[in-house]
């Protein structure tokens, strides 16, 4: 072999190695976390509950945009959690809009949900199919640290290992919405019976749940190539805990979830700092009472930290049981899905105009002036509303992002459903649209499926599942 070909073959193989060696497969997979603080100021109004919003007197603990961003050393995904009752998709998609303008990455990358927080001020609008022509104040400041977190996660991204999880935790998870014994009397603001109620109290007319929970906590777990946890995002199908002192702003369990698993971590003051979140799975019917039994009423904050202690236990007890990974690959599916905005009957219309009326008319029904307005509202809103839909891939598990309320059978049946395993669904994301039960429970009635409460056609579960489903199995 002449001396020229053997550096011609000894070259191509130089060039072969170097080009292996800069391969997108070969690049390290990297995290990176940060939270940006997006607590109101005082005065505003926390919503949540019937009736005027009371004003925010007092910041128990500050509210976060958590955010994670991931680079599998092909593209990047966008994780955001916000400590938020409800955030309005314009709002959301401002934060995109910033984020992209300054990074690059696609909206259609970003992920961003609420955890639904009762111990917030809103940033959504009085009707989320009639955006207003301007941001409030709050809702220009929210867009604008939700991306300033994402950025600063950027900035923090370093090589990392990942891994996935699960635990059961069925011992705060309960059925909020009941099934009466025959003959109780149950009615839907405009006169119509009711077969289920929700929040019934330690009635003696109770006869079981209306519906089952999920007890599963999944979660993702960052760490260097060392092993120093960078960041922990969870999720469980809990609605809230509630709890607080009077006039409160707080994260609820979510917020102290994510300090105690920092605690339990031994990842304080860390640089970067350690970023811990739980996100809201599929809870529109779930929460921390268990009315069969009833609960002690305990000092404010007091329940809550019970539940986040219990939870972030057995989170981090499964550290130990972890495969972690040095690589996983990433991908995320967007598509838009055009669902039906649900109207009022004739008959609900007329009893909502005779109930308006009449400014001296006391309520007959539940909240039935309330209502009332929903339905003249619904009535005046657009015929179809278009929602955001996202499918996410991190190596075996996946991620259903969903804009609604979500009843936890919708959640189970896309975990029974998934190609990924574990999965996990994240409700209020991208946007907020009211409750979404399945089409049996809209046939028990109950406050999730009351006109105004749901907002968009019967149908509508079904239809979000199967686009997920569909997105899941492109990426499989």
């Amino acid at each position: 072999m002449s001396r020229r070909l053997l550096l011609a073959l000894l070259t191509i193989s130089l060039l072969t190695a170097s080009a292996a060696a800069q391969s997108p497969d070969k690049k390290p997979f990297q995290v990176g976390a940060a939270t940006a603080n997006i607590t109101p100021w005082l005065g505003g109004g926390l919503v949540g509950n019937f009736g005027t919003p009371p004003p925010a007197k007092y910041v128990h603990d500050e509210l976060y945009a958590r955010c994670f961003v991931l680079d599998d050393g092909n593209s990047k995904i966008v994780l955001v959690v916000n400590d938020s009752i409800y955030i309005s998709r314009e709002v959301l998609d401002d934060a995109k809009r910033q984020v992209t303008e300054a990074t690059g990455i696609p909206a259609d990358r970003m992920l961003m949900s609420c955890t639904h927080t009762h111990s917030s001020v809103s940033a959504r609008w009085p009707n989320p199919f009639q955006p207003g022509k301007e941001f409030t104040e709050y809702q220009q400041f929210v867009a604008h640290r939700i991306a300033d977190g994402v950025r600063c996660a950027i900035n923090n991204l370093q090589p990392a290992r990942v891994a996935w999880g699960t635990v059961d935790v069925p011992d705060q998870v309960f059925n909020r919405r009941w099934l009466m014994k025959p003959g109780t009397e149950l009615f839907n603001p405009f006169g119509e019976p009711d077969q289920a109620k929700m929040n019934p109290g330690t009635s003696p007319n109770l006869l079981k749940p209306a519906g089952p929970t999920d007890p599963q906590i999944a979660f993702l777990a960052f760490e260097t190539p060392e092993g120093q946890p960078l960041g922990l995002l969870a999720n469980y199908s809990l609605h809230y805990v509630g709890g607080t002192g009077p006039n409160h702003i707080s994260a609820d369990y979510f917020g102290m979830f994510a300090d105690r698993v920092q605690q339990l971590l031994g990842a304080d003051r860390l640089d970067p700092p350690f970023v811990a979140s739980m996100s809201n799975g599929t809870s529109g019917n779930i929460n921390n009472v268990n009315f069969a039994v009833g609960r002690v009423k305990r000092p404010p904050y007091e329940q809550m930290r019970y539940v986040a202690d219990e939870c972030a236990k057995a989170v981090c007890g499964q550290y130990e049981r972890l495969q972690w990974h040095d690589h996983a690959a990433l991908d995320m599916r967007q598509r838009e899905l055009e669902l039906g905005v649900r109207k009022p009957t004739p008959a609900q219309l007329e009893h909502a105009k005779m109930v308006l009326a009449d400014p001296d008319r006391k309520d007959q029904f539940p909240h039935e002036r309330n209502y009332a307005s929903k339905a003249i509202q619904q009535l005046e809103s657009p015929d179809t509303v278009s929602v955001i839909l996202q499918a996410v891939r991190i190596g075996d598990l996946g991620i259903s992002a969903i804009p609604f309320e979500v009843f936890s059978e919708i959640g189970l049946e896309l975990k029974a459903r998934n190609p990924f395993q574990p999965s996990f669904t994240m409700e209020l994301a991208n946007g907020g649209y009211g409750y979404l039960p399945t089409p049996e429970q809209h046939e028990l009635g109950g406050y999730e499926t009351w006109l105004g409460t749901n907002k968009v056609e019967v149908q509508a579960s079904t239809k979000i599942v199967d686009a997920l489903l569909q997105m899941f199995a492109e990426m499989k």
